[in-house]
């Protein structure tokens, strides 16, 4: 099904208003996994203020939710919500690659 201009525009005002769930799996207390977590709590909070929940899984003490997710490697970021799900693994240190990686930039317009 392809779809049009208008559908494109009604999905992008539906995330507006939507509710972003993150899952970030990382290991343990690393420096990247830190980084990764501080850099998405502040995209959050400069993007999507009051309208995200982060949840963090740390792999080493929950293995068994990271194959079940096919996580390889830490820190991966999930965007389990809105639709469809996204992945990106490192730190999320560039905002403008993250945003689009999420699909972000057509909602923050």
């Amino acid at each position: 099904m392809k779809s049009t201009l208008s559908d494109r525009g009604e999905h992008a005002a539906t995330n507006k208003l939507a509710l972003f769930k993150f899952r970030l799996y990382t290991a343990d207390h690393t420096v990247n996994s830190a980084e990764a977590l501080a850099n998405l709590t502040a995209l959050c909070a400069a993007y999507l203020p009051d309208r995200h929940e982060i949840e963090v899984v740390n792999v080493l003490a929950n293995p068994q939710r990271a194959a079940a997710d096919h996580i390889r490697m830490t820190p991966t970021l999930l965007k389990m919500s809105p639709s469809p799900v996204k992945r990106i693994t490192g730190t999320l240190s560039q905002t403008p690659l993250v945003l689009a990686a999420l699909g972000l930039q057509s909602t923050l317009a």
